[in-house]
Parts: C-alpha cells; structure tokens; sequence
C-alpha cells in the first residue's frame, strides 16, 4: 500500500518575470526526492487559514514531513523581537502549529526538518534562542552558507532514542541555521547533540514517531546512506 507523505510547504514572492511580487507555493525538490525514494508518494502541503481544509490535509496523508524555512515568530514563546531575528511568517507559524497538533491527535508519524524541529518543540511549549549569538556555549560553525551535501560537524546521539539505534553513537551532518533550541518542550527530549552543547535532534515521548533534526537530511540523501536511512526509518513508522 503506497505511504502518502505530506510535506509543509512555502511560500514566496517571485522577483522578476512577468509578475513581479506575485506568491507563488513551493518546497524544495530535494524533500520530495528523498520522501520518493525512501518509498513514500509525496504531496505537497500548501500553508492554509481554514481549519476544516487543514484537518483535511491531515488525514488524506499518511506521514508528515515539516520542512526548513523562516525564523518562527518570538512573540510564539513569550519573548520580543531581538536585533539578530530574520525574516518570519506568523500564517506559516500558525497553519503547522495547528498542522502539527491535528497530526498528533490523528496519530501521524513526524519527521520535522531545522525550522520544523523548532516549530514542533514551540508548538509544545518549548523556546528557542533567537540568534546563536545569544548562547554563549555555542562555539561551533553552525551555517556552513553553502556546500548542501557537504557534512561539517558531528552529533552525538542519546542512547535509548530512536536516532541512536540508527546512527549509533555520532554522526557528521550539515549545517544551515541560526536559531537553536533554549528549553525543550515537557512532552519531548534531546535526542542529539553538537559538540558545543546545542541540542541538535529531539524525540516525543510515547509510542508515535515524532522526530525533529536540526540539520538538513534531505540534502544529504544523494551521496550519504545513513540519511537515506533516516527516511527510511521515518517511512516504517508511516502506515504501522
């Protein structure tokens, strides 16, 4: 039986062409590709206002992937805009928290990618720094700004979660982020971590897969086969 996999969507403006500023929905080729080969059929989900059609959305899929993309709104955990925030979309931060807790209710397996990790541990009560420059234990290049596949540091991965049973005791990964995690959400743990202490995966705690990586798999899965692996582990959870 095919394993449908919806996967967050984006949106922006075009910049030249015939309509300039003109929205456009997208994601990138690479989650697609990578949910496809890992044996998933996979659909895109577009950011949407009306509950009725999200809940609908949810349960015409199998699994769900949340993909990377804009800073999540600050005013979401309880603190002001700081200097070094970037760019935001409150309608995307409210359509997958709601997204998410509808997946959560119908028992949907997660696979949450850097900013879907920080809206899955925000969603739940979690905060994040907003910058790395806030975290003074943050020592490590954490945006390598380029090189997709290229993996730049390690993770260490906590015994007794389900990315150590994949990946064993590390990994080298890639990197594209400035905001981490500050407090984990009550109803998660860190599954992962840099070498500088930033919490570089999280779990849910109970029986359903929801699991959120601060780097970038889905890049990775051309030329690297223990991401290729991640998907796949993600895709057993989907449909059991």
């Amino acid at each position: 039986m095919a394993k449908r996999i919806g996967i967050t969507g984006n949106i922006m403006a075009d910049q030249s062409g015939p309509f300039p500023g003109y929205n456009r929905a997208y994601v990138n080729n690479d989650y697609i590709q990578s949910a496809a080969e890992a044996g998933g059929v996979p659909f895109i989900l577009p950011v949407i206002q009306e509950t009725e059609l999200l809940k609908e959305q949810v349960s015409q899929v199998d699994g769900i992937i949340l993909s990377g993309g804009q800073d999540i709104d600050p005013l979401l955990y309880g603190e002001e805009p700081l200097q070094a925030l970037r760019k935001t979309f409150p309608d995307r931060d409210a359509y997958e928290k709601e997204l998410i807790q509808t997946a959560i209710a119908m028992e949907k397996p997660i696979l949450a990618i850097c900013r879907g990790m920080h809206m899955l541990n925000v969603t739940f009560g979690g905060t994040l720094y907003q910058d790395l420059s806030h975290a003074s234990f943050a020592e490590i290049k954490h945006d390598q700004e380029k090189d997709p596949p290229l993996k730049t540091h390690h993770v260490s991965f906590e015994k007794g979660t389900r990315l150590h049973s994949l990946f064993g005791d590390s990994a080298r990964v890639n990197s594209f982020h400035h905001q981490i995690i500050k407090e984990t959400a009550s109803t998660f743990k860190a599954a992962a971590y840099a070498k500088d202490g930033v919490i570089e995966a999280i779990e849910r705690t109970g029986e359903l897969f929801v699991v959120g990586v601060q780097w970038h798999p889905e890049m990775l899965t051309k030329k690297h086969e223990d991401m290729k692996k991640l998907f796949s582990l993600f895709m057993d959870a989907v449909g059991t």
